[in-house]
């Protein structure tokens, strides 16, 4: 008997990009049996090919494909409107740190490394297919009970009132809050805030994070620095 959780992810499509045959046949006929839809796609090429036809609710992609690096086609579906709301879960046997932390900087939801079990795999797929569906219902963010985020009336609120932001910084903190704990790097923020605007230049957004800081007063610690890569808000 399916559990209500599976029952509400039945029928997304999984997109299984994965070069061993082998292996794709096996992830997928698993997860067809937990309730999913899910297609296999040897090549990159393959894979993107589908895109043109119809988008899949979350995508597993191994880095080593046999004709692209899983790493480009990660950095392509973040940089187009269409594709980058798509979850990604690298599937790879590239197990070290950097390659990890390489990863989830490309804006992946979650990194498993071979060999895995099928059902861990499942459940890590329920699990970020549940807190993709959490934050597009999440209307008011709340940032360690001292900032809180009104998204729809475009609205920051401390206990000492309404913070008079710009709308760079307020697109700024709620991109960075939205996901709590993620590390954007200075390329995706740029892409975020001004799409592929060269004009615009990294240490800009050194600026802006800093005028922000100003502005939440003691929430401002929750805005960290990741040296070298990028900014998070962490609680």
């Amino acid at each position: 008997m399916m559990t209500d959780e599976i029952k509400l992810h039945a029928k997304r499509r999984i997109a299984v990009v994965e070069d061993e045959p082998d292996i794709a046949g096996l992830v997928v006929s698993h997860l067809r049996k937990e309730g999913f839809f899910a297609e296999s796609y040897l090549t990159a090429e393959a894979f993107l090919g589908s895109l043109q036809r119809q988008l899949p609710h979350l995508v597993l992609l191994d880095l080593m494909l046999p004709d692209a690096d899983g790493r480009d086609i990660c950095r392509l579906l973040k940089s187009k409107d269409a594709w980058r709301s798509i979850p990604i879960i690298i599937v790879t046997a590239k197990g070290e740190e950097t390659d990890r932390i390489l990863g989830l900087e490309l804006g992946a939801d979650d990194y498993v490394t071979k060999p895995y079990s099928l059902k861990e795999l499942a459940a890590r797929i329920r699990a970020v297919l549940r807190r993709m569906e959490d934050q597009a219902a999440v209307k008011v963010i709340d940032i360690g009970g001292l900032l809180t985020i009104d998204l729809d009336k475009h609205e920051v609120r401390s206990g000492e009132g309404f913070l008079d932001l710009t709308t760079t910084e307020f697109n700024l903190l709620s991109l960075l809050a939205a996901k709590k704990g993620r590390v954007f790097t200075r390329d995706q923020i740029l892409d975020h805030l001004w799409g592929h605007d060269k004009i615009v230049l990294d240490r800009t957004i050194d600026v802006h994070i800093k005028n922000l800081r100003e502005k939440l007063g003691p929430a401002a610690r929750f805005i960290q620095n990741i040296r070298g890569v990028g900014y998070k808000v962490e609680e």
